[in-house]
């Protein structure tokens, strides 16, 4: 194991990257440190990606600490499913409940195997070492959120992003409005720089 230090805080992508481009394996994970793997969730994302080569990213089947699922796949958001989900009131999320969970993909991501994903959390990335190293890892513009987006929309046109229920995860995170002013200015930021980057959806 090697312990990758004294480069300060730049940013959640940059700092994966530093491990990035030092790493060798076939494969790379990208792990959030609030995540509790099931004991066999590795061996069968290997498993997975063995036997489908086309695939460069897999993604998990995710629990929130009280066991409920947590649907991390989205599909191509705008900036209504973004303003939505991170600051509207749970009387106004109640009224676009169906489109919310339309963009959260509730709809689909839950026992099957879903192909053809468009956008997949940061918190567990499985990655083709080959297709990560091709799109230069994370883009280190982001400092904080939207990261993971940008670098799976990139991650489409190398090959399939895969949804493996099999592989399990728990899941202790929290969202970015609940966390104070700060994260609220990186999530806009951040948001702000993946639709000049990905194009601009607002309703």
């Amino acid at each position: 194991m090697t312990l990758i230090a004294g480069h300060g805080n730049v940013g959640y992508g940059a700092g994966h990257n530093l491990a990035i481009r030092q790493g060798d394996a076939p494969y790379h994970l990208i792990l959030n440190y609030d995540i509790l793997l099931e004991p066999d969730a590795l061996l069968a994302g290997w498993r997975y990606m063995e036997a489908h080569p086309r695939t460069v990213l897999l993604t998990p089947k995710v629990f929130g600490p009280s066991g409920e699922q947590e649907f991390l796949c989205k599909r191509r958001p705008t900036v209504l499913d973004l303003g939505l989900r991170a600051f509207a009131p749970a009387s106004v999320k109640r009224m676009f409940a169906r489109r919310l969970d339309r963009y959260e993909m509730r709809d689909v991501t839950r026992d099957a195997v879903v192909t053809g994903l468009e956008q997949v959390s940061g918190a567990f990335m499985l990655f083709r070492r080959d297709a990560l190293s091709r799109l230069g890892g994370f883009d280190d513009g982001y400092f904080l959120y939207f990261e993971d987006f940008d670098l799976s929309r990139r991650a489409m046109a190398l090959g399939e992003i895969a949804y493996v229920p099999d592989v399990r995860m728990v899941h202790f995170g929290g969202k970015a409005a609940g966390k104070g002013g700060t994260h609220i200015r990186m999530f806009a930021r951040s948001a702000l720089r993946f639709f000049n980057t990905h194009g601009w959806r607002l309703v």
